[in-house]
């Protein structure tokens, strides 16, 4: 390619919708696959960081537009996505980037606050899937990116919702991948680590030190620094398109080594603590 040819991206031509695409990992995934050419769709029940959100994607170029919708409401779901499809003219990608967290010990939970956290984190892939596949499956080749966690291999005290939700996510995706591939879709799970999000912040905040919590959490990972969301944005990215050919069902850890290891102290500095 010269360097007067324009670059064609690894989505171009292609509608996306994205849960979650208000902040943190939805929002990165949200300007990374516009840069890439794609139609985004950035779907959230915060109207004011949605609305700014695509409107810098338009600014810098690209194409997208804000919907508000409730993930965990079927009714919302289906008209969001309905819009999406009006709007592009088609859907080929489905990311479900949408979670919440709740803090606390199992036996102090609402039945509420359960089935509110069990609503976006895991419920909204049924209903995304369900009313996303009349338009996935036009399309030769469509995806569904999962955004599960780390905490979908291991327990994490005090998040019992949410850690039972992101194991859920990884065996849904599992049989999201089975009953559709005959229709050329692909299901595949990215699943983080400790990343800087809004989300992230809010549970160190229940903390009295919220920075000296990220620390102590931080030292159980190998490279001692958190994710940034573009990162998890990238991994998303490669299961969006064709680079992950032949990959289906599976989940990639993002976790900067978490998993790993039974135990773990950074004992100190490393590289990838100074590149920062």
């Amino acid at each position: 390619m010269s360097a007067n040819e324009a670059r064609v991206g690894k989505l171009a031509g292609r509608a996306v919708w994205v849960s979650g695409a208000a902040s943190g990992m939805g929002a990165a995934i949200a300007r990374l696959f516009a840069a890439e050419g794609a139609a985004v769709a950035l779907v959230d029940v915060q109207k004011e960081a949605g609305v700014g959100m695509a409107d810098e994607i338009v600014k810098a170029g690209g194409r997208a537009v804000f919907v508000k919708a409730d993930v965990g409401a079927g009714a919302a779901v289906q008209a969001s996505i309905e819009k999406v499809a009006e709007r592009f003219g088609r859907l080929d990608i489905l990311v479900n980037c949408a979670g919440v967290v709740h803090v606390a010990p199992l036996h102090e939970y609402d039945e509420s606050e359960w089935d509110a956290l069990m609503g976006v984190n895991l419920k909204s892939v049924y209903l995304s899937l369900k009313y996303g596949l009349p338009h996935l499956r036009q399309q030769a080749r469509s995806y569904v990116v999962n955004i599960a966690s780390a905490s979908s291999f291991v327990g994490q005290a005090l998040t019992p919702a949410y850690t039972a939700s992101k194991h859920a996510v990884l065996g849904l995706t599992r049989s999201i991948a089975l009953d559709y591939a005959g229709l050329g879709l692909r299901c595949n799970c990215v699943c983080p680590g400790i990343t800087d999000t809004p989300m992230l912040r809010f549970h160190l905040n229940k903390s009295d030190d919220p920075e000296g919590a990220l620390a102590q959490r931080l030292r159980r990972v190998p490279t001692g620094v958190a994710l940034q969301p573009e990162e998890i944005a990238r991994a998303a990215l490669f299961f969006a398109c064709e680079d992950s050919a032949g990959t289906t069902g599976a989940s990639l850890l993002v976790d900067g080594g978490y998993t790993a290891a039974a135990e773990w102290d950074t004992g100190g500095q490393t590289r990838f603590i100074e590149e920062r």
